[in-house]
């Protein structure tokens, strides 16, 4: 293992635990979280109101070093309101650039899905290029730049639902769920003290293991996970099967291929190894596909949800020796 991999893996280590101060109960989401940037991707966030969601994109941006923003997405919202716009300047006499809350490292696009489509299409170019277009001037957005978008899974009356092209755009779903019994009570007596999550990271009781500027150098060191040949034959029987099984209507494209590679590696790197197993395939199977794949009716009819049907393929694909 190359030293710069182990620094990546002391690093990771110790922002895990710093996040756990303030999240409590919800390791999977942190570490799909951190495996979302440590590719360089974004996150589609799903869950209930009160489970932490913004949170955990507020703490692993104090954690990381980076700049956070959020923005509240909302029917009347425009696409202005997140790239920013050109003010003319009086006492200039030329026109000046406001920008908008997309000019960040890390923004969260709340409730992602209450706003039009229209507005929606002000992420794509951001997401997919980390530039944006203001009055025909391109502008370059931060390396660091990532989406962590939420939306509601119970409620459905006002939204507009995201076009496939920009579900593709996520490398992973992350599905966040009330914790259990153990850090609920946690949280509950934690509440009774000056030590409540948002008290403690607003008093900057949650320590930066990477100053500003190093995530991307740190980010580098993922280079040094080899992966075989076998195994990056397997994430492509994988992709492909999605596109023939029998409950798949529409499957994972060529995107799809390539957010299992990535996730698979970075998987591996976060369980301090300098390899990709299958098993680092299989866990990062659903969060990956799920939210990219369209369930024939009959089917969906039946209840299979996708996730099932991701299960389903990883049955049907031989696993390498």
């Amino acid at each position: 293992m190359t030293e710069r991999l182990e620094q990546l893996q002391a690093t990771l280590n110790a922002a895990r635990e710093e996040v756990r101060r303030v999240i409590l109960g919800q390791d999977a989401a942190i570490d799909a979280a951190l495996i979302v940037i440590l590719a360089r991707q974004h996150a589609l966030i799903e869950g209930v109101p009160g489970v932490a969601k913004t949170l955990l994109a507020r703490t692993l941006g104090r954690v990381l070093g980076c700049e956070f923003a959020r923005i509240q997405f909302t029917p009347d919202l425009m696409p202005a309101d997140i790239t920013g716009t050109n003010v003319f300047n009086l006492a200039r006499n030329e026109f000046m650039l406001v920008r908008g809350p997309i000019f960040t490292s890390f923004l969260l696009a709340d409730e992602i899905n209450r706003a039009p489509a229209k507005t929606q299409s002000a992420l794509l170019q951001a997401m997919q290029e980390r530039t944006v277009t203001i009055d025909r001037e391109t502008h370059t957005l931060s390396d660091n730049f990532t989406v962590f978008a939420t939306q509601n899974p119970i409620e459905y009356e006002g939204t507009y639902p995201l076009p496939e092209a920009q579900k593709d755009r996520f490398l992973l779903k992350i599905s966040i769920g009330p914790p259990d019994r153990e850090h609920e009570l946690a949280l509950a007596q934690r509440m009774l003290t000056e030590h409540s999550p948002e008290i403690t990271l607003e008093r900057g009781e949650v320590r930066a293991v990477l100053a500003a500027g190093e995530l991307s150098t740190a980010r580098q060191a993922l280079a040094d996970v080899s992966m075989r040949e076998e195994i990056a034959g397997y994430i492509v029987d994988i992709a492909r099967r999605t596109r023939t099984h029998e409950s798949i209507l529409v499957g994972g494209g060529p995107r799809a291929t390539q957010a299992l590679v990535m996730s698979s590696r970075a998987h591996a790197a976060l369980a301090n190894r300098d390899f990709v197993t299958p098993d680092d395939v299989k866990a990062m199977a659903v969060p990956v596909l799920e939210h990219r794949l369209i369930l024939r009716p009959e089917f969906e009819i039946e209840g299979m949800t996708t996730a099932e049907a991701v299960q389903k393929v990883l049955e049907g694909v031989a696993v390498p020796v």
